[in-house]
């Protein structure tokens, strides 16, 4: 009975130091290079700069090992572009994944860098208006529909101590794909580029619980 009771305040214990490491935070920031070469560089398809906001959950698994639960709305024109000429057409696209943060220290130091790696699912959406005739046609075609893809979440940045349980933090992630031909569609005989990289520096706040 003694070893019971022992085993039982351990995993109270546990449990309890276990629900003091949840943070829920929110993030902002832009979205950039997010382009691939079409037939070899005679234009780029992709989307223009745009806005990016977003949510996590996160969990510190130990002192240096940590999980996140994340969400990004990322608001990103479709784009096409050559010769000086560009296409654009309203978009947007949304973003779900999980990441290992991997630590420097514990979260509890005034300054904490960090590691990330994870992935996902990245859902695109075309919401534009089309039109029977796009300039730059013969390189693409804008689609008013969406697409769901698998994604890779890589990155890493830097935590700042904001009081007892606030953090403020900055980041930087390139969300990796492939290339959302639905959404931008090439020509027959036209080839893109296969894989899409999406850089996206974010600033944000969280609050541990």
């Amino acid at each position: 009975m003694k070893a019971f009771g022992r085993i039982l305040l351990f995993v109270t214990a546990a449990g309890a130091a276990f629900a003091q490491q949840w943070e829920f935070g929110v993030v902002g920031g832009g979205s950039f290079l997010d382009h691939v070469n079409v037939n070899g560089g005679a234009a780029t398809a992709g989307f223009a700069p745009g806005f990016v906001a977003g949510a996590y959950l996160g969990q510190n698994i130990s002192r240096h090992y940590g999980g996140e639960i994340r969400y990004e709305f990322m608001k990103s024109d479709l784009q096409l572009k050559s010769g000086g000429q560009t296409a654009t057409f309203s978009g947007n696209a949304h973003a779900l994944h999980y990441d290992f943060l991997i630590h420097t220290n514990s979260k509890e130091a005034k300054v904490v860098a960090f590691a990330a790696v994870g992935g996902g699912m990245k859902f695109w959406q075309g919401t534009g208006t089309e039109a029977a005739y796009q300039n730059l046609s013969q390189y693409g075609y804008f689609t008013k529909t969406h697409q769901l893809k698998p994604m890779i979440s890589v990155g890493g940045g830097v935590m700042f101590n904001a009081g007892q349980r606030m953090h403020v933090r900055v980041e930087v992630r390139d969300f990796i794909s492939a290339f959302p031909q639905d959404i931008i569609t090439p020509p027959p005989g036209v080839k893109y580029g296969s894989v899409l990289n999406q850089i996206v520096p974010m600033v944000g706040l969280d609050y541990i619980f």
